[in-house]
């Protein structure tokens, strides 16, 4: 049988035991990880709807890489970021993924490094992945909406979003993750199509690609408001109860 048949039979039978989770009061037995270490909550009170949106297409992988996908964008110059930028930030990961974890765009460390979440953000990030078994390298995927620093820490603009679309299709279809992490409301907003803030599009099941979809806040969002960490943590105990419901 074909692995992306499987992979969607996997999610819809996941987002049926979230559902039963959260019927329950959704409780964790995991202990609190250190990042929320004044998060942790009893969960929603109700069971989470799941949003429908197109599958993707496979095809696009071909004899695709992740490699090449990396050359292209730093080849590329496509939208105005390209002119600002010291490295191309592509992504950081294994090619087959548990999770993919979508940010917004580099910031100033990672366009120095060239690698996506290397900040005081990713070194929370990586904590957060940590709390329910996730890490950039053995299971979980890093990438960004855009692969360019926009100047300022601005926000990436449609135009900007719009002409590295097709890198990120590129990866997802190499990738193809059995789960969606978009971190922050610009990759929520762009991922699901919606213009809805991150505080309504959080702590729900969204279908993407014919894969569960979880969005929440954004790392830098949790430094500069502690009080963003309890539902941050809900929203990790989603992700790891979709895993735990595919047997991953």
């Amino acid at each position: 049988m074909d692995d992306g048949i499987d992979g969607r039979r996997a999610a819809y039978e996941a987002l049926s035991t979230i559902e039963d989770a959260l019927a329950d009061g959704f409780r964790s037995g995991r202990p609190v990880p250190e990042f929320a270490d004044q998060a942790y909550g009893e969960g929603p009170d109700s069971a989470t709807p799941a949003a429908q949106r197109p599958a993707g297409d496979d095809s696009l992988a071909g004899d695709d890489s992740l490699a090449s996908v990396a050359t292209d964008a730093a080849r590329c110059l496509a939208c105005r970021l390209a002119a600002g930028r010291t490295r191309v930030v592509p992504g950081q990961g294994p090619e087959r993924p548990l999770v993919m974890v979508i940010g917004e765009g580099p910031g100033a460390e990672e366009d120095k490094t060239g690698l996506p979440f290397v900040g005081p953000a990713g070194q929370l990030l990586d904590k957060m992945l940590a709390s329910i078994g996730l890490s950039r390298d053995e299971n979980c995927y890093i990438g960004n909406i855009v692969k360019c620093r926009p100047p300022m820490n601005r926000d990436p603009a449609p135009d900007e979003q719009a002409a590295c679309a097709r890198f990120l299709d590129r990866q997802i279809a190499l990738l193809r993750p059995k789960v969606y992490l978009a971190v922050g409301r610009i990759p929520a907003q762009s991922l699901l199509g919606v213009k809805d803030g991150i505080g309504r599009l959080r702590g729900k099941v969204y279908e993407y690609r014919g894969a569960p979809l979880v969005a929440t806040y954004h790392p830098s969002a949790l430094l500069r408001d502690e009080s963003l960490k309890r539902p941050a943590w809900e929203d990790l105990k989603l992700v790891r109860s979709i895993l735990d419901g595919m047997g991953r």
